[in-house]
Order: C-alpha cells, then structure tokens, then sequence
C-alpha cells in the first residue's frame, strides 16, 4: 500500500549496527570506563591518604621517637600520647629508618593529595568523599601527640607566667619563671618573650585553671574545630564566587603538611585564617547582596553594612592573633576605594575592633607588644633567602640581603595594591602578597602554607594554585627527616658556613 510507512525509505535513522550507532556506542563505553577509571582513583587516593594517616600517628604515639617532638627516653605521659598510645610495640627504634618511614609516609601524602586533586572534584558523589576525608584527616590528628616542634607547651607557657607567676609575657624571659612549672620544660623558647598577639595570648590565660594536660587537649580541640569552620567558609566562598567547593576544600583540607605539621602540631595559624576566611566570606555575601539587587528590599542593606562592618573586625582579629595577617589589610583597604560606602563600613569594623583588642591589651600587657623583632632575625637553614644567600657565596641569609627582600616584599605589597584596584579581585592580591611573604621569610615553617591555600583555592588565578602545590612540595622536600640525610650524602651543609653557625648559634640561645 503506498501510504504504509513500512514501505518508506529509513534515510534518516541508522539501522542497529550501523557504523553511526557503534561509533556512539564506543564513545560512551569509553567515556564511562575513564569516569570510573578517575573515580576509582580519586576513591583510592583517599582511602589511602585516610589510612596512612592513622598509619603516622599510631607511629608517633607508640613511644618517645623523632615523630613527638616533646618526648625522650623515659618520658612519654599517657596523657600526651593519647588513646592510640603503645599500639605498635614491636615497631623498630632505629632512628634513620624511622627518618625513612615519615619521609616516605608525607610523599605518599602529598601523592594522594594531587591525585584528590585531580580526580575527586569530577567523582559521582565526589562531595560526600571529600568530606569524609578531611572529617577523618582531622579526627586522626586531633588524636596525635605534639607531631612537630614544642610550639603548644610554648602557648600554655606564656600564658601561665602571667596567671601563676604574674610575669609579663611581652616584657619577661620565660627562663625567669620557676623551672619546676610543669609547662616550663615541655616548652622550649626560654630566652624568647612571647611573640605572639594579644588575642591569642588572652586566649591562653583563659585555659591557666585547666591544667597544662587539659590545656593541651583543649587547645588541640580549639584547632580542629577552628579548621573545619575554616573549610565550612571555604565552601561557602566558592559557591558565592561560582567556583567548584569540593575542590576547593580538597585543595585545602587535605594537604599533607598542613594535616600532619599542622593540625599534628597543634599550631595556632589555624585560628588566625579562619579570621581572615571569614573576612573575605562577609565581604562576598555583602558583594552578593548589591548585586542581587537586595539591598533596596527587606532591610538587605543594613545587612550588607553590618557583613562589611564584621569583616573589618576579622581582619584586625586576625592580625591580633598573629601579626603576619596585617599584610593583607592594605590590599583589602585599597581594594574597595571605589566603593566609598563598603569602605566606610569595612574602616569602622577596623576602628572599633582596634580599640576593643587594643584596650584588652593595655590592661594585660601595659604598653607593650609582642616580640617580633627578635624572631625577625631568626634563619631556617632551608628557606629561600638563606638559600639565596647561599648561592650568592655569602654562605646564608646576611643583614644586607635581609633588607633587600623586606624592600621587595614591600614593593609586592604595592604591586598587589594596584592589583587589587585595577581588578577588583582582593583573593588573589591577597593570594600572591602571602606567597611574597613566604618566600621572603628567614624563619619558615612548613604549615606556613596554610596562610595561602585558601587564598589560592579561591582564587581565580591557575598560576596563584600551582604555585601553592609547588611550594608544598618545596616545603616538604625541606622539611622531611630524611632531607638531613640526603644533604649529608651530597655534601650540602648550610649549618656550616661561617655564617650558618652563627644563625644556629642564636636559635640555640633563645631555646636555653
């Protein structure tokens, strides 16, 4: 029958099997297989990442060694150690190959962290693993001993000379305290006024009545939760800035040296970002509510002011518990001088938190402020400037280079300045200011990167992220036990120069 579609031409529709309808099919069985390829891979990187972790830590509260930087022979409290202490007696007491395993375990680490990176982000389900990854990061460390240097002992210390002793912490050595203090020799800064800001110090007098033990498991509880509030408002600021939250907490919870040199020892620049985060959240929900048309509706625009106003007071927070953070307020000022109004408001959350902090501080500590000048001095035998000074044949780090990099650290400032009023984008002046600073540092620690990766994770910049997880792996090639044996093997000896000795020469009498 003529009409019968049956007998029409199917010039349109490729049969079953034709070469159109496999090439199709191909292409989405390959699709498929490398989404479950990068799942399984970014799955794997965190379990492995999870697991090594517990691995570490189970190493450290097993027994005095190099992984607890507070323990000897014969002295590992069960309260320091904490409940995964004495898991692991059979576990060797071999110094180098402990060296070994830490070193091996914090590039497993950063591996799987790279490869979270990678893969995580584009994973069915990829938030929920994320998530559960730095929950169980953080809860593992929460558990850990003191994993990196005394710094903790040196916060309940100074806090106690003032409370138990009445010994200005800006004004007195802690050597001056009785040594029979239970926190006096598990610190080690002696001959060091406290150079830490007044929040944070005020901070610790308030934990004096607990004890040095409870203080300890307080300050770590302090830190845990401190950082996870942190990644809480780095996702929320990826979600106002349209950039992807998984990553971007990824980026920054589950680094390597942060979760191991940072949360396992127990350092206070968590407190100080989580400020500085959450000053760069309120002024983006304010930003929001402009563009959104809100602030001529329901009061939005009170609300706007007040979000401007608290992210003043953060800043200056920030700044109030560690000095460093001050470097961003100029970039964030000058950022926002083509809004008068937000200005205004971001000034007066500056003035009245500066008089609150600044008022606290005179009636605790008289007209005195932290010493910062003393640790300015201070030299790392693998930061960038001594290995400036090195290459150069000046055998480290001299006064003159030292002025040299302040200079340039400060003309980053002010090109970052620029940056932000040309741009507008105060995340990544901030960003690249906070690189400038590290890399001009003398005295540089490994979790130090903690002050940029959520400035990087929030940036726009490709170039500002990849700079980050180079200078994570810098930090960690530095850093790791068994660097020391690799400079020895190749004859790399910074502590030996003329100059080296005495920078080792001046920690050494500030530690006794």
């Amino acid at each position: 029958m003529p009409g019968d579609a049956t007998t029409l031409p199917l010039r349109d529709t490729p049969l079953a099997g034709s070469p159109d309808t496999s090439s199709r099919r191909d292409t989405r069985e390959r699709t498929d297989a490398l989404a479950r390829k990068h799942a399984y891979l970014g799955a794997g990187a965190l379990v492995v990442l999870v697991v090594c972790s517990l691995l570490l830590v189970i190493i450290a509260a097993n027994r005095p060694s190099l992984f607890a930087a507070t323990t000897r022979t014969g002295f590992f409290p069960g309260w320091m150690a904490g409940p995964l202490g004495g898991l692991w007696p059979g576990m060797t007491r071999d110094g180098t190959t402990l060296r070994w395993v830490f070193t091996a375990g914090m590039a497993t680490l950063y591996g799987c962290y790279l490869l979270a990176l990678a893969y995580v982000p584009s994973m069915r389900g990829g938030a929920r693993w994320a998530i559960a990854a730095v929950v169980a990061a953080h809860a593992i460390f929460f558990l850990a001993p003191p994993m990196a240097l005394t710094d903790i002992f040196n916060y309940i210390n100074y806090g106690r000379m003032e409370v138990v002793h009445h010994l200005n912490p800006y004004t007195s050595y802690p050597i001056l305290e009785p040594h029979s203090d239970p926190s006096y020799t598990l610190s080690n800064w002696h001959q060091l006024p406290s150079p830490y800001g007044p929040l944070f110090t005020l901070l610790t007098f308030a934990l004096v009545p607990l004890g040095v033990a409870a203080s300890f498991w307080v300050i770590k509880l302090v830190l845990m939760v401190t950082s996870l509030g942190t990644l809480l408002l780095v996702w929320k600021c990826a979600k106002l800035l349209n950039l992807d939250p998984v990553k971007a907490i990824v980026l920054v919870g589950l680094n390597p040296i942060v979760i191991v040199w940072g949360l396992g020892g127990d350092h206070n620049d968590f407190l100080t970002v989580f400020a500085i985060v959450l000053g760069f959240y309120l002024l983006l929900r304010a930003r929001e509510h402009e563009r959104s048309g809100a602030a001529e509706r329901s009061g939005a625009a009170e609300r706007s002011g007040a979000a401007e106003i608290g992210a003043g007071v953060a800043f200056v927070a920030a700044t109030a518990l560690k000095a460093s953070a001050g470097i961003l307020i100029p970039i964030v000022l000058v950022g926002m001088l083509r809004t008068p109004r937000r200005l205004v408001d971001v000034l007066l959350g500056m003035v009245a938190a500066g008089v609150v902090v600044g008022a606290a501080s005179l009636i605790a500590f008289g007209l005195h402020i932290p010493d910062l000048s003393t640790q300015s001095r201070l030299v790392t035998n693998v930061s960038i400037p001594n290995l400036i000074g090195l290459a150069l044949g000046s055998g480290g780090e001299t006064e003159t280079l030292h002025n040299v990099l302040t200079a340039a650290l400060a003309l980053a400032l002010l090109s970052c300045c620029v940056m932000a009023w040309r741009r507008r984008d105060l995340v990544t002046a901030s960003g690249w200011v906070t690189v400038a600073l590290l890399v001009t540092l003398g005295w540089v620690l490994p979790w130090y990167v903690l002050w940029l990766l959520p400035l990087a994770a929030l940036s726009s910049s490709r170039r500002l992220r990849t700079t980050t997880l180079v200078l994570g792996a810098y930090l960690i090639v530095a850093w790791a036990p068994a660097s020391g044996l690799l400079w020895k093997a190749i004859g790399f000896h910074p502590e030996k120069t003329p100059l080296g000795r005495l920078h080792q020469r001046y920690v050494k009498e500030l530690l006794n």
